[in-house]
């Protein structure tokens, strides 16, 4: 019971359809079973509460809340609707990022909308949460936001928005930590390497009309880790280490969870 009283937000706890267990959803699962009353975010409801069914199923307490995550109404919202049923906010763990599904491509292709699109959800999204859970973090003296960018930001990756993205994630995570430090808030970020989610795998598989196997086996051969992909729950426990107080003493870190990945270089 890492988390146990604490109340953690996590945006982005639906998932994109296909086989496993995305990110988010692993993640809103980790924390309430850890003892967090979870409020789990997504612009799909639907599957925000599904997640919320399976936190039931193992006694856990969390509610289901639609937002659009480009839109700074819908996140102050979110915020509020968090705060005034649980009291507090400790835990803001940001989730969301498209590439591929938001039309993201290489720099002769990409297209306007598609950049604004990728931008809005993968950066802008992450900037407005924050935005309206500091001053509720500041008053308490007190909380942990974890963001999930991605290892395409250090790494040779192809599509723009995606990139450019994950890497200001990075940067803007920096400063919320020594912005905010002396308030007791922490903030990290975690660059999943090659992970087997619905929205890695599946998607690919539908846009590069392959079978999932084929992606599958295309992206284990690349990770040096026993040749396999990571999972969602890899990703969830290692945001679980950074909201929970064993990390009380790390801010502005940035986690590789990529099965070594990180280390080939040259």
């Amino acid at each position: 019971m890492r988390l146990k009283d604490r109340v953690a937000i996590v945006v982005g706890a639906g998932q994109s359809p296909g086989e496993g267990v995305g990110n988010g959803r692993a993640t809103a699962l980790t924390f309430a079973r850890e003892g967090a009353k979870v409020l789990c975010v997504d612009h799909n409801l639907k599957s925000a509460e599904e997640t919320v069914a399976l936190i039931g199923q193992n006694q856990g307490t969390a509610v289901a809340f639609r937002a659009d995550a480009t839109k700074d109404a819908d996140l102050k919202a979110m915020v509020a609707d968090a705060h005034a049923r649980w009291g507090r906010i400790d835990i803001l763990h940001n989730n969301v990022g498209v590439s591929i599904s938001g039309g993201d491509a290489e720099l002769l292709e990409i297209t306007e909308e598609a950049y604004d699109r990728c931008m809005a959800i993968n950066l802008k999204s992450v900037i407005l949460a924050c935005k309206h859970v500091i001053p509720i973090m500041r008053e308490q003296k007190s909380g942990a936001i974890v963001n999930i960018s991605s290892m395409a930001a250090i790494t040779t990756y192809p599509y723009v928005a995606y990139k450019a993205s994950k890497t200001a994630m990075i940067a803007f995570t920096e400063q919320l930590a020594y912005q905010n430090a002396k308030y007791g808030i922490r903030a990290n970020v975690i660059l999943p390497g090659l992970m087997n989610t619905p929205m890695a795998v599946d998607t690919r598989a539908r846009e590069f009309k392959k079978t999932r196997a084929q992606v599958e086996a295309e992206r284990d051969a690349k990770v040096p880790l026993r040749g396999k992909m990571g999972t969602g729950w890899d990703v969830a426990n290692a945001a679980l280490f950074l909201a929970s107080d064993e990390a009380n003493f790390i801010t502005g870190v940035t986690l590789p969870v990529d099965g070594g990945a990180s280390v080939q270089t040259g």
